[in-house]
């Protein structure tokens, strides 16, 4: 549970927001971190692979944020939904060049496993931009652009890799991101939603780096 106090001070909405992004998302990840680096003897084979699954669970239009965009309301909320949809357009057409690039799927034991954890990833994602619950969804997309730059890291280790340049990113910022939540989430309802919201999205993340954590191991103990 995030605390709801930041240096001290009672903090706000969105403070909450980013301080649960940063507790626990992929920035504390370790084999995300590695990613980033590019460590160890099979870094491009487990970029690749990286690299294709991200593209299963975020490659596909449409996405969370644009699922969520398609319900929201005219105002703050769909504006700042509108600019993130914007912004995940470019990103998706990145993942997929760099997914053409980076070769084949490597080759790795319990592949059935593999797709069923996407299959209940993408459904827990959808699900979460077709919540009902007011804030769960804008929980969610801020969550995710706010633990995005992560991934992205990544996503550009593995483009010097693999030989594309990386496109400039367009996603909404912290400040842009904590505005709408602070103008948008009113009541104690409202605020567990998006704070739900956020902890689920987060959630698969980091069960998306585990697995892929786990697939690099299984690759190399079946490598001998």
């Amino acid at each position: 549970m995030v605390s709801t106090a930041v240096n001290g001070k009672a903090a706000s909405i969105a403070e909450a927001q980013l301080a649960r992004v940063a507790a626990d998302g992929l920035a504390a990840h370790d084999y995300c971190a590695q990613l980033r680096r590019a460590s160890g003897p099979h870094a491009a084979r487990d970029l690749s692979d990286a690299v294709h699954l991200l593209c299963q669970l975020y490659g596909r239009h449409p996405g969370m944020i644009e699922m969520a965009l398609a319900t929201t309301p005219a105002g703050a909320v769909r504006d700042w939904m509108m600019q993130a949809a914007d912004g995940f357009d470019r990103e998706r057409l990145y993942l997929v060049r760099l997914t053409a690039l980076a070769g084949p799927l490597p080759s790795t034991p319990g592949a059935a496993q593999t797709e069923a954890a996407l299959v209940a990833q993408r459904r827990a994602i959808d699900t979460l931009a077709a919540s009902e619950r007011n804030g769960c969804a804008l929980g969610a997309a801020t969550a995710l652009v706010a633990d995005w730059p992560f991934v992205r890291a990544v996503l550009d280790t593995a483009a010097e890799r693999f030989g594309l340049e990386a496109p400039a990113s367009v996603l909404p910022g912290d400040a842009d991101s904590a505005a709408v939540v602070d103008g948008a989430i009113t009541g104690a309802a409202a605020e567990r939603a998006m704070g739900f919201g956020a902890e689920q999205l987060l959630l698969q993340h980091r069960g998306l780096f585990d697995l892929l954590e786990a697939r690099a191991e299984a690759r190399n103990k079946a490598d001998g």
